[in-house]
């Protein structure tokens, strides 16, 4: 297990840091030297949507989800609210000052509301895992560009900011807010990483004096210094404090850092390059459910009994490796959105399956810093309190990881539509199978076209949609009346999906709407106490479309207490699919949802197949 680690890490190292502490991923032909993220100054900033267009599309996504009473009552609500010199106008004047006096109007509120005043713990509630397929051992090694290149969108350059977000950063809990504190663009960044084994922390120095990195074979020796020095499984999972919720976790980390010691064992890990946690084995199960299992491994450690203390979930990115060859991470939700993640795992799998050899240097390296904490009976008794809202979480979560192996982007493609707005339907479909209506639904759409953008929300369910749903079964409808529908739903999904990541969609916008107001200290407008707004944000689907290269999946968990995250991976002919429920939610079963999905994906394909005249 360490071999391969030191493997992949010393590629992984070349990917994400130069002695300068840049961010690299060689993911495309052109690549743009010069300054550190110079095309970012090229890029345009995120547009303010008119108002009327946000209140009219507003209005379209809450008729499948509302009722008619409660509609028509909306509806007099934005009539009010759009009026000539109204309130509307006043707040929407204020957005576009904001706009034209800001990088990005959005960012900041959007970092603050989503994630830094979010006081739930983050593990479950915020931080995605990503599990990748079982380790295999192999003696193959590889060297990188030290180039990061733009990615482009459709012709248009990307937003790079986030990649350079995730490493030697982290999370610092507050009282009633946190903060994120980054030390990777200081003229001096960290030289370290941080390995966790048993619960107990160490320093691992990854640079030679000269600066370069060190070898696959120095790395090994010092993970090996590392597992051999931590084998005691007595020790206080001090890590298991950063699970707790946001306010507790701040007030034990304020007493935590009083002493000296351990505020500089925090601080080491914090400024850390990354974190590798070095995993007991987890309890053995079928090959059918290894998948399920390892994503909750992934997610959570799997509760104070496993390995739920062998983490610091504050820390951006966490690498996860496991006795039994299991593998994945884990990332802190503020700093970055999926993709970014993704690409690092693409590179690295990539790039070990490339051979180069490197000599070691015969210089003897130091042994690895241990970290130490002194362990107060207050502190003691906040990690017992951890340990028990630990193990509430682990055991109320249920996730079920699927590989869909009856056929993947390859089919949509074929009858020319989009695969992400087919598995969207699909998913629409086994909801309404399900629950006999339909449901707000959030999917991510990202906003990198625009300077420091992040995202914004693709509704799923629409009109359009909800027709196709309420036909798919009825036996009055004929076959070829149902491909049509599907086709519309298809690509009303595509058209607001382009509409999102060009700026254009309402959910960003409402909520700067609603922040421009407690900014401006005048009361809520009705707008947003109304039923209709709570149904709207109340999201029974979270979803994600986060393709990688390589046949992962991520997992991440509901947002509301009686929906489902499914998240997926469509490769070219089969879908990963993770599917997450509460178990405190007698309705819901992540288990069932799979498999509403499958049978749903089947019967479009088998619809599309068995209607000639379809032409899509």
């Amino acid at each position: 297990m360490l071999g391969i680690l030191a493997r992949t890490m010393a590629k992984d190292l070349w990917y994400k840091v130069k002695p300068c502490g840049r961010l690299v991923r060689p993911v495309a032909p052109t690549r743009i030297p010069g300054r550190y993220l110079s095309h970012q100054e090229g890029l345009p900033k995120l547009p303010v949507p008119s108002l009327q267009q946000t209140c009219e599309r507003y209005l379209a996504i809450l008729e499948p989800i509302v009722d008619e009473e409660e509609l028509s009552h909306t509806k007099e609500l934005l009539a009010e609210f759009q009026k000539a010199g109204g309130v509307g106008e006043r707040l929407q004047k204020g957005l576009e000052r904001r706009a034209r006096k800001t990088e990005n109007w959005l960012s900041d509120w959007w970092l603050t509301t989503a994630y830094l005043d979010y006081r739930m713990p983050v593990v479950v509630h915020s931080s995605p895992g990503v599990v990748l397929p079982r380790l295999e051992f192999s003696d193959r090694q590889g060297q990188m560009s030290e180039t990061l290149p733009v990615e482009y969108l459709g012709g248009k350059q990307l937003c790079m900011n986030q990649y350079y977000q995730v490493l030697s950063s982290c999370r610092i809990p507050g009282l009633k807010r946190d903060s994120v504190v980054n030390h990777a663009h200081r003229s001096r960044p960290p030289a370290h990483i941080t390995v966790v084994h048993n619960f107990q922390f160490f320093v691992l120095d990854v640079y030679n004096s000269d600066g370069t990195p060190l070898t696959v074979d120095q790395l090994y020796m010092q993970l090996e210094k590392v597992w051999s020095s931590s084998l005691q499984t007595n020790k206080e999972p001090i890590g298991i404090l950063t699970s707790n919720q946001r306010n507790s976790w701040g007030k034990a980390y304020n007493n935590l850092i009083k002493d000296k010691t351990n505020k500089d064992s925090v601080q080491a890990i914090q400024k850390s390059i990354f974190t590798v946690c070095l995993d007991a084995p987890m309890p053995c199960v079928s090959d059918e459910l290894y998948r399920s299992r390892a994503a909750v491994q992934m997610l959570h450690g799997g509760g104070s009994r496993w390995n739920s203390g062998n983490r610091w979930f504050d820390k951006t990115l966490q690498f996860i490796i496991g006795e039994d060859g299991s593998c994945g991470l884990m990332y802190e939700h503020a700093p970055a959105e999926g993709p970014p993640i993704v690409s690092l795992i693409d590179h690295v799998v990539e790039y070990t399956k490339k051979s180069e050899m490197v000599r070691t240097p015969m210089v003897p390296l130091p042994m690895p810093l241990k970290l130490r904490f002194n362990i107060t009976p207050e502190i003691k008794k906040d990690i017992e309190k951890a340990k028990q809202n630990m193990n509430i979480m682990v055991h109320d979560l249920d996730v079920k990881v699927i590989v869909f192996s009856h056929f993947g982007k390859n089919v949509p493609k074929t009858h020319k539509m989009s695969p992400d707005a087919f598995i969207q339907m699909g998913l629409q479909l086994a909801y309404y199978r399900m629950y006999q209506r339909c449901c707000a639904t959030y999917e991510s759409a990202s906003l990198r076209m625009f300077k420091l953008g992040r995202t914004d929300t693709i509704r799923s369910c629409s009109i359009d949609s909800a027709n196709f749903v309420k036909a798919m079964d009825d036996p009055s409808k004929q076959k070829i009346e149902k491909v049509t529908l599907l086709e519309k739903a298809v690509k009303a999904h595509r058209a607001y999906t382009d509409m999102a990541i060009h700026g254009q969609a309402i959910d960003r916008h409402l909520l700067g709407l609603k922040l421009q107001a407690i900014e401006d200290l005048t009361s809520m407008p009705e707008i947003f106490m109304d039923t209709s707004y709570a149904v709207a944000n109340h999201y029974n689907l979270s979803t994600s479309q986060v393709p990688a290269k390589t046949d992962c999946v991520m997992c991440f968990g509901p947002v509301a207490p009686d929906g489902y995250g499914v998240c997926y991976n469509p490769m070219a002919e089969h879908i990963n699919f993770a599917v997450s429920a509460f178990n405190s939610c007698n309705e819901t079963n992540a288990a069932h949802m799979a498999q509403r999905l499958e049978e749903a994906l089947l019967d479009m394909r088998m619809l599309l197949e068995s209607t000639p005249k379809a032409k899509l």
